[in-house]
């Protein structure tokens, strides 16, 4: 069945003109939010707005406890489509597994984590999940419950990982363990609706933000990179399956501080010389299978730091530089068996220019691929959300991606290593 019969009278309710009008990849898609009983069920109306612009049709079940904090009205209004709230003569349970891809409840109580992962069916929630789990369709969890009873919940979400359902932790502090960040929940799921788990079994290392060389105790040497591209690789992966470990320079990325909470190790380091030795340290101890070099080394640091502060009025004075090391080159020593995907941010005048670099880089590293994008170009630098890049490889054609969020672009990057 399709989705355009069943709803064409939906496309006269005004929440329906948000549909697509951010960038993602569920178009086409339709998701079924599951709603439960939970202090943060309020956080579910912007995660089915989110879903919407992301271009999924979004239809929303909700438990009958559910209905007493928040009112199906207003699921209504944010969808544009009608809530179930109990399983009736329609079994709508049954004709919406079979209509949509996936089942995200979120959030998940201890209550409806149970039901799940017990093969009970006692609401339109959890039917709706031993439905969508029989039909071979995908079931994501997001809990948001006390810490306690996060913590009695252990084995459920082991059972829930065996019966191949996937669950995002929550943000455990405050003696709760909280909903994440509505922007990391659709981020999340919209990589595993697209994309499912193709990284499961590999070990991801990426480098992210800038480095910073010291001139005196307080002037530095550094760029405006503000880590967005490689944090976009390191969950992006992360969401796929990956085990990834991230080191990272000063961070400025417009992304929620939980993200941390979704990376297995993360190292923090300032200079070129602490994330060369970072990252030549995991490349030796760790079987790295892919490393993304996307953070934005200083090149070059003052032959002598200064001692103190320089005083402003001293006036000018005269800066000797050297080059920082090279730390890909390195690292393609370090551990040959890994593959190694550079970047390069150029600023060229044409397309050619900047494929020529990237292939120069290629060869003189003896890297797997290199991603180049072109900072002279508006949308496509530092310091901005999006990216326009080309990606090349030892032998074919460079392949484009287009200016998109660098989320999407990220998970471009992604999809070209897998399927080579």
């Amino acid at each position: 069945m399709g989705l355009g019969e069943p709803y064409l009278w939906a496309e006269l309710h005004p929440s329906w003109e948000i549909i697509g009008e951010g960038e993602g990849d569920l178009k086409n898609k339709c998701i079924v939010l599951g709603v439960t009983a939970s202090a943060a069920i309020y956080r579910s109306v912007d995660l089915a707005r989110t879903l919407m612009r992301m271009g999924a049709i979004t239809r929303v079940v909700m438990t009958p406890e559910s209905t007493k904090l928040v009112s199906p009205t207003l699921f209504e209004w944010a969808t544009g489509l009608p809530v179930v709230t109990d399983m009736t003569g329609a079994v709508e349970h049954v004709s919406l597994a079979k209509l949509c891809d996936a089942l995200v409840v979120a959030p998940a109580s201890l209550e409806t984590i149970s039901q799940i992962a017990g093969y009970s069916a006692k609401t339109i929630v959890s039917a709706m999940a031993q439905e969508m789990l029989g039909l071979g369709k995908k079931v994501l969890v997001v809990p948001a419950m006390h810490t306690g009873m996060w913590q009695r919940s252990t084995k459920l979400v082991e059972e829930l990982r065996e019966q191949g359902i996937y669950l995002m932790h929550p943000v455990v502090e405050s003696g709760r363990a909280k909903y994440p960040p509505i922007e990391l929940v659709a981020w999340w799921v919209e990589a595993v609706v697209s994309r499912d788990r193709d990284y499961s079994g590999k070990k991801v290392l990426v480098t992210a933000g800038p480095t910073r060389e010291y001139i005196d105790l307080v002037r530095i040497i550094t760029n405006p990179s503000t880590g967005l591209m490689g944090l976009s690789l390191a969950l992006e992966a992360k969401w796929r399956g990956a085990e990834v470990v991230l080191v990272h320079g000063p961070l400025t990325a417009s992304i929620p501080r939980e993200w941390r909470n979704y990376i297995d190790e993360i190292y923090r380091v300032d200079t070129t010389n602490e994330m060369r030795e970072k990252v030549l340290r995991v490349l030796e101890i760790d079987n790295i299978d892919v490393a993304f070099y996307a953070a934005a080394v200083a090149d070059y640091k003052p032959r002598h730091k200064q001692v103190g502060k320089i005083p402003s009025r001293q006036g000018p004075f005269s800066l000797e530089l050297e080059p920082t090391p090279k730390i890909v080159a390195e690292a393609v020593k370090t551990s040959p068996k890994t593959l190694h995907v550079g970047f390069a941010a150029e600023a060229v005048e044409t397309t050619r220019e900047l494929i020529e670099k990237a292939r120069e880089k290629l060869r003189e590293y003896n890297l797997y691929m290199v991603v180049a994008n072109n900072i002279a170009e508006e949308g496509a630098g530092f310091g901005t959300e999006t990216n326009h890049v080309f990606i090349v490889k030892r032998s074919g054609e460079p392949l484009e991606i287009p200016k998109m969020h660098k989320r999407l672009v990220a998970r471009r990057i992604l999809d070209t290593l897998s399927s080579s």
